[in-house]
């Protein structure tokens, strides 16, 4: 029920008046001359045109108006393509007898809410745009009861209340709104289960370790005097820095000054036995 609410009161296609043109108006905050309306007044009655557009995606409508009168939606001139549902609409009144007004209005489909202000930047001067309200469907209420089938009670009976503004009739809005729930369900209802496959990658030589146990002195492997100080000459102070030390290769560790094989082998034992490497004499090289 909640689904086929949404679907209505914001996907459903629909027409409206995206801007209007008033002859020697540049901007919404001018006056009309000879109207009792300024021109945000008329945007706003002009926004509750509802309409119905065929065949086409965009088209015009034109309103002359010639000396004084009271101005309704029945006044404009429309062409095949057009159908003003509401006709009764009142946009103003003229109160100069020798007033020549000419307005033309452009109207487009599309679906929900369309603010002026993003069309606003790329309209011809002259050119007013308008909130476009494109939804058909004005409000929607829903409710679940319960039904009975036979003598099962096991049953539940949605009860859809759909308010249209005219240019679609409560039955075609629900069954286009069903069919648009239908298709986007349909991209669900063809997924499969797949196995994905992740590759491992191998494990480095000298097996990472946490950040934390990187940070480990090396005062905390008790190597002896003569290895502790080559390395602290060479500015290898912590396990992570013994590790990317032995990742570099046995040439590189033989170049520190005062250390041999026997100096090495006492490291990688030292690394082992603290758990920082595999027990493999291998994996260090």
């Amino acid at each position: 029920g909640n689904a086929l609410r949404r679907v209505l009161l914001s996907s459903l296609e629909g027409a409206a008046v995206t801007s209007i043109r008033i002859a020697d108006v540049l901007h919404e905050f001018s006056e009309i001359p000879g109207v009792r309306e300024d021109v945000i007044q008329v945007t706003l009655q002009v926004k509750q045109l509802r309409l119905k557009l065929d065949g086409v995606d965009s088209t015009r409508m034109h309103l002359e108006v010639r000396g004084e009168g009271t101005v309704t939606a029945a006044d404009i001139i429309t062409s095949a393509e057009v159908e003003v549902v509401n006709p009764e609409l009142y946009l103003f009144t003229v109160d100069g007898a020798k007033t020549k007004l000419d307005l033309e209005f452009t109207v487009e489909r599309g679906r929900g809410y369309s603010p002026a202000n993003e069309r606003s930047g790329h309209m011809p001067i002259g050119e007013l745009p308008i909130d476009a309200i494109f939804s058909p469907v004005k409000r929607v209420n829903w409710e679940v009861t319960s039904a009975r089938v036979g003598q099962s009670t096991n049953y539940d009976k949605l009860i859809l209340e759909i308010w249209t503004d005219g240019t679609v009739s409560p039955e075609r809005a629900l069954s286009t709104a069903a069919k648009v729930v239908i298709d986007h369900l349909r991209f669900i209802a063809g997924v499969s289960e797949e196995t994905l496959t992740i590759p491992v990658e191998k494990e480095a030589s000298t097996s990472r370790i946490t950040s934390e146990l990187a940070d480990t002195p090396v005062e905390a492997l008790d190597l002896s005097v003569r290895v502790f100080n080559s390395l602290k000459r060479t500015g290898i102070t912590t396990v992570g820095d013994v590790l990317d030390l032995l990742e570099k290769g046995e040439t590189a560790v033989m170049s520190i000054r005062n250390f041999g094989e026997k100096s090495l082998d006492e490291l990688r034992q030292k690394m082992q036995e603290k758990g920082y490497m595999k027990n493999d004499s291998s994996s260090a090289e």
